[in-house]
């Protein structure tokens, strides 16, 4: 019996049961596939990497690990200038504390004048509220940074065992499949590991233009620690959508915080739009590529699933993972029309 021949009923009761369980996978074993994910992408974009190492003379597991060591040398660049300028941030923090604070208080002498609830007994409702919580904050914390931090470490081995063992495992997936489909198996194993390489290639030297174009953006209205900001809001599109605006209410926010006025809010929001304008007409299709070619409407709901499944590592990953997705359904008659509805639609010629 072939799936052509079920009942469209029985079909489409099928398809959704097989729908609701890979959901139901992808949720319960969010802890395991996170990691895997993420190295399975990252691994993509270092091969290329590691075989130039290894036509050097270099042996394969020496390859793999320097592989490793460029990833994490790419990340401590960048979180070190983080860091570098958090330095001139947190000496400000006095400041910052006592803008709160007054803003805070203008905001209870709102509260009494507008609801009735004086100031006494807004401050009695907030301790009610707040006790315990600086422990269980503390504890919740401390649990969140050591499950990120073992979930780097996972992810940093399986990426040196993936590129260290790529060839067995490309052997494993020619032995799976029918001899008839091995050619197109490669194919697609081939084209997906382009588009992660494209992609993540893409994304990179965009953020690195976002830095710049923030920093002389930020700089040039007066905003304090701009390339701290800057560096923040570049580095924050890697969460698509979401990231660059975070990035821009956080600068906003804290430049009020510290005595900013709201003439350079506003100049913040400015710059903002500009860079989204340039980010969107220009950097993506130049730098960034239609490499991907996913329908807007599918990116969007793609990072929206992704952030429902997986939370902010899903929203992540979910243009290079539906990438991957359109390519296998593309290289499969069956498949080829969800492949179609996944990707942008070429534009005929006009023919004369």
């Amino acid at each position: 019996m072939t799936l052509k021949t079920i009942p469209v009923p029985a079909r489409i009761a099928l398809c959704l049961f097989c729908f609701i369980a890979s959901v139901a996978i992808l949720i319960l074993a969010k802890d395991v596939l996170v990691p895997l994910a993420f190295a399975l992408v990252l691994a993509m974009l270092l091969i290329p990497l590691g075989r130039k190492l290894e036509k050097l003379g270099m042996g394969r597991g020496f390859a793999a690990f320097v592989c490793v060591l460029a990833l994490i040398l790419a990340f401590a660049i960048i979180f070190g200038l983080l860091g570098w300028q958090l330095s001139a941030l947190i000496e400000d923090a006095g400041d910052i504390r006592k803008r709160i604070a007054e803003m805070g208080h203008q905001l209870q002498q709102l509260v009494s004048q507008k609801i009735g609830i004086k100031p006494q007994e807004q401050k009695e409702i907030i301790e009610k509220a707040d006790m315990g919580a600086p422990v269980t904050f503390v504890a919740q914390g401390t649990g969140i940074l050591l499950g990120i931090a073992l979930d780097v470490l996972l992810a940093l081995v399986y990426i040196f065992l993936l590129i260290f063992f790529r060839e067995h495992f490309l052997q494993f997936v020619s032995r799976a499949v029918p001899a008839d489909k091995q050619t197109d198996t490669l194919r697609i194993i081939r084209e997906a590991g382009g588009i992660s390489q494209q992609y993540l290639a893409g994304l990179a030297t965009m953020i690195a233009c976002l830095w710049v174009m923030y920093g002389i953006g930020f700089s040039a209205i007066g905003v304090k620690n701009a390339i701290f900001f800057a560096i923040l809001c570049g580095t924050l599109e890697m969460v698509p959508f979401v990231g660059n605006i975070m990035g821009c209410l956080l600068t906003a926010l804290i430049t009020l915080a510290t005595g900013g006025s709201p003439g350079l809010v506003v100049g913040i929001l400015a710059i903002y739009g500009v860079v989204q304008f340039v980010q969107s007409y220009f950097l993506e299709p130049l730098v960034v590529g239609s490499g991907i070619n996913l329908n807007p409407f599918f990116t969007i709901f793609g990072i929206v699933v992704g952030e429902a499944i997986w939370g902010i590592p899903g929203m992540v990953l979910a243009l290079p993972l539906f990438g991957m997705l359109k390519i296998a359904c593309d290289h499969f008659n069956e498949l080829k029309p969800y492949g179609f509805l996944l990707g942008q639609e070429k534009k005929a010629r006009a023919k004369k």
